[in-house]
């Protein structure tokens, strides 16, 4: 999953580097933080993020020191050291331990952005703002074609979280008679309808983009990946992995031809 770590001993300045992510078009990261060495070294062996906005002052150890075992464990890991210093020699530390940027503090939105900007997958980014992005089409119910309005709802919403009772109460029926109804009309459940629009959702996704797979099970309306990687094998009869890896070796082999 997309996600950034922050280590720094200081709260307001996490709080502060936090509004900023989720205040900006960066909003889609997990964000994780951590108030010493410690626990941040603990936090990257759970899970690689994305990128680490490291203090060069910690209470138990050396942020440069820190950010040298993050690079240990990850080497293409994005590092963004931040400091109160201007120092010169900071600076070229922080370049020579192949460390992505150096800022003071306090940090300015548009420096941390930029910053971002510089490290944060590109193609994530833009396939992300898209899929986060609420469509302006209103939704009208037209109660003569119950049915076709619920259908449409659930194209324009298929990333919420719609029950069966959600659409009854749309379209003014009755939960039972509703899923009576929709099952004579289209030739298939309400709950399989709703996940094979999310899967067809999620296809395009996959392809097009490198967005993490929990990313896309979430913003697709699934509860968590493992649920999703079992929707879509029972609708695809593969992997979301697996779907994805196919599109990689093609565009890979077309790439070579």
């Amino acid at each position: 999953m997309a996600e950034i770590l922050i280590v720094d001993s200081d709260r307001e300045s996490r709080q502060h580097i936090r509004s900023i992510i989720e205040s900006s078009h960066y909003s889609f990261l997990s964000i994780h933080e951590s108030n010493n060495a410690h626990r941040g070294e603990m936090l990257l062996k759970q899970s690689k993020p994305t990128a680490l906005i490291l203090d060069a002052s910690l209470p138990d150890k050396d942020g440069f020191e820190f950010g040298k075992l993050a690079k240990q464990m990850y080497p293409d890991l994005s590092i963004i050291m931040v400091s109160q210093l201007k120092m010169f020699e900071m600076v070229y530390d922080a370049i020579n331990a192949g460390f992505s940027s150096y800022l003071l503090k306090p940090l300015s939105k548009d420096e941390l952005l930029s910053a971002f900007d510089r490290v944060i997958n590109p193609s994530i980014v833009k396939e992300m703002s898209r899929t986060m992005q609420k469509t302006s089409e209103e939704f009208v119910t037209d109660l003569k074609k119950p049915i076709e309005s619920a259908i449409r709802f659930i194209q324009l919403n298929y990333g919420d979280q719609l029950t069966l009772k959600d659409m009854a109460d749309l379209v003014y029926l009755s939960p039972s008679y509703f899923s009576k109804l929709f099952k004579e009309e289209t030739g298939t459940t309400f709950v399989e309808y709703l996940s094979w629009i999310r899967v067809q959702k999620a296809k395009s996704m996959l392809r097009m983009s490198s967005i993490p797979i929990d990313v896309i099970a979430n913003n697709t309306g699934f509860k968590n990946s493992s649920y999703f990687s079992t929707i879509f094998k029972r609708v695809e009869g593969k992997t979301p992995s697996q779907y994805r890896d196919q599109f990689y070796w093609k565009q890979k082999k077309q790439q070579i031809v």
